[in-house]
């Protein structure tokens, strides 16, 4: 069967001068933070044909058995933050981020979207998050429909309005994509990150899908580096091997994720590390989710935080 898609995942589902510049390196700094991303879970539940439901006690524990301490769940609702807090405290789980689906590019939908996100940013600004993560969503999920640029240029406006009501309530707006809004020369992607106020509208930067949104290209990836690294607050972390997913993150891969440690080292970019290292279908099957994220960790930690 394909693998699961977000929108069946989220139907299921229950970020004094010098005069030399100075570069700071991860190591030197606080410890990172590491979450995960409940999209992966629910690919692993998928798979083994259980079945899921994303704010369940069985998955919050299963996450804390991983030795996570951070939790990115993805609403539709406000009313599904009721009670989390309590029970995320409970396991000695935060929410840094929260993923928040929008639709933007349809002007008569995007009003109530907008503010849909913020309702949700509002009650979860109470909760410890930083980051609301959004993607507006494509025309149909997993459809070959591409936006006009009419649309394109109408969910941008609305992105950066939205970006604007997310700051002035202390939060971070970042924008974040899949790999359908890299086709056509990538004319979507690069517009939300061109027409938007980097003030407010921040990326979170998944590499995998900007690496086979362009036809598995690390030359890709690494250009997106170089124009909008500056603005990366969060990064979702997923290998491939020969092209599926791997089932545990590793630095070994299709992506090289040295690199790109490295390249956020010397810039002195610190982004929320999310695990979102999910499974589709022919990914190995060798391992459960609670070890694949428990030796995903090990690796994240080793890789941004050397020594520690």
């Amino acid at each position: 069967m394909p693998p699961i898609d977000r929108r069946t995942f989220l139907g299921t589902a229950g970020a004094v001068p010098l005069a030399v510049p100075v570069v700071r390196t991860l190591a030197a700094d606080p410890p990172i933070e590491v979450s995960t991303n409940t999209y992966p879970w629910g690919t692993f539940a998928t798979r083994d044909g259980r079945a899921f439901q994303q704010r369940s006690d069985e998955t919050l524990d299963a996450i804390a058995a991983a030795g996570l301490t951070g939790y990115e769940p993805a609403l539709t609702d406000v009313a599904e933050l009721d009670g989390l807090g309590a029970r995320l405290q409970a396991r000695g789980l935060r929410m840094p981020s929260l993923y928040a689906s929008s639709t933007l590019h349809d002007e008569t939908l995007a009003p109530a979207s907008v503010e849909n996100v913020l309702r949700i940013a509002r009650r979860a600004a109470t909760m410890g998050t930083r980051i609301i993560v959004t993607n507006p969503t494509p025309i149909r999920w997993g459809g070959p429909e591409n936006k006009t640029d009419a649309q394109i240029r109408s969910q941008a406006a609305a992105l950066d309005r939205l970006g604007r009501e997310v700051s002035a309530l202390g939060l971070t707006l970042a924008y974040h994509n899949h790999d359908s809004e890299l086709r056509l020369g990538g004319r979507e992607f690069h517009h939300m990150l061109t027409a938007t106020d980097p003030a407010h509208v921040k990326f979170c930067l998944d590499a995998h899908w900007v690496f086979r949104g362009c036809g598995d290209s690390q030359v890709a990836l690494f250009d997106v580096l170089e124009h909008y690294g500056d603005r990366i607050v969060e990064l979702h972390l997923r290998q491939s091997n020969g092209g599926p997913w791997s089932e545990t993150f590793a630095v070994a891969g299709d992506i090289d994720y040295q690199r790109l440690a490295d390249w956020l080292r010397r810039h002195g970019i610190r982004p929320l590390l999310t695990l979102e290292q999910a499974v589709e279908e022919k990914s190995p099957r060798t391992t459960d989710a609670v070890t694949a994220h428990r030796e995903g960790l090990r690796t994240v930690r080793a890789l941004f935080m050397p020594g520690a």
